[in-house]
């Protein structure tokens, strides 16, 4: 385990059924030995233990998507700096869902699935399996998963879940509109759209489990896959950032009501 101020480190290697080839992580991560994948999870705690908003951010689950994979490690450099306004959030951060599909730069896990069809369905890939547990033992407050997409032109996302999803995407779309544009078309990926916002979306995405209640806010964020890495960098992890803030202002609205 590694450990960092107000951070714990830890994961989950997932046998897989014959060899799989060597997984490539960053360098603060070390690779299972055992023909395993090894999914990194990482714990930004709250500064007063048992009071923290948790909230689970998923990034590399299709492989050739880098630049949420990167913007979850900007976000940890950030969280172990320990700034005020992560005082009360638990962030539980899986920067490299799809591991075999990273290490090729392919959307598809190494068995040639888009794990991102894959959940609640019943599915026996060791991926989908560590993941699901997760979901189930930790009952977040809130997901929020990172994506790009290669057919945009700008910015967009899905919420599910509770109600106040759409009300932390849209701000979320606002303040990323000064790095890249927003999609504002009437249809994205295939679904219904209102200002880059999609309230439809496929079936088996990563999503808290079917029996959860309350419903968690549930995100999911896309920058436009052809634009400049590292202005797609930038306008997730400024995504992220505001959907926080604002489910924080949401909550502190709701406690005075």
């Amino acid at each position: 385990m590694m450990v960092l101020p107000r951070l714990q480190f830890t994961g989950q290697t997932c046998r897989l059924r014959g060899a799989a080839p060597r997984v490539l992580l960053p360098s603060r991560v070390t690779p299972s030995t055992n023909n395993g994948i090894f999914i990194p999870k990482i714990i930004s705690k709250p500064l007063k233990p048992g009071y923290g908003m948790k909230i689970g951010i998923f990034a590399g689950l299709h492989g050739d998507e880098e630049a949420g994979t990167l913007a979850v490690w900007d976000l940890i450099r950030w969280a172990s700096e320990q700034p005020a306004e992560l005082h009360d959030f638990e962030l539980h951060f899986f920067p490299l869902c799809n591991p075999t599909g990273c290490d090729a730069r392919t959307r598809h896990s190494h068995r040639g699935l888009d794990l991102n069809r894959e959940f609640w369905v019943g599915s026996d890939e060791p991926e989908i399996i560590y993941l699901e547990s997760q979901l189930r033992a930790e009952s977040y407050e809130g997901i929020i998963q990172l994506h790009s997409d290669d057919t945009s032109d700008g910015c967009y996302g899905f919420v599910s879940g509770a109600l106040l999803s759409e009300h932390v995407l849209k701000p979320a779309l606002a303040a990323t509109h000064s790095i890249l544009p927003c999609n504002h078309d009437n249809v994205i990926d295939g679904f219904p759209a209102e200002r880059g916002i999609i309230k439809e979306g496929y079936h088996g995405v990563l999503c808290a489990p079917p029996e959860q209640r309350p419903r968690p806010i549930e995100v999911v964020f896309e920058t436009p896959g052809l634009a400049p890495l590292p202005e797609q960098v930038l306008a997730t992890v400024t995504a992220v950032k505001t959907i926080l803030a604002e489910y924080r202002q949401l909550q502190a609205y709701a406690a005075n009501l």
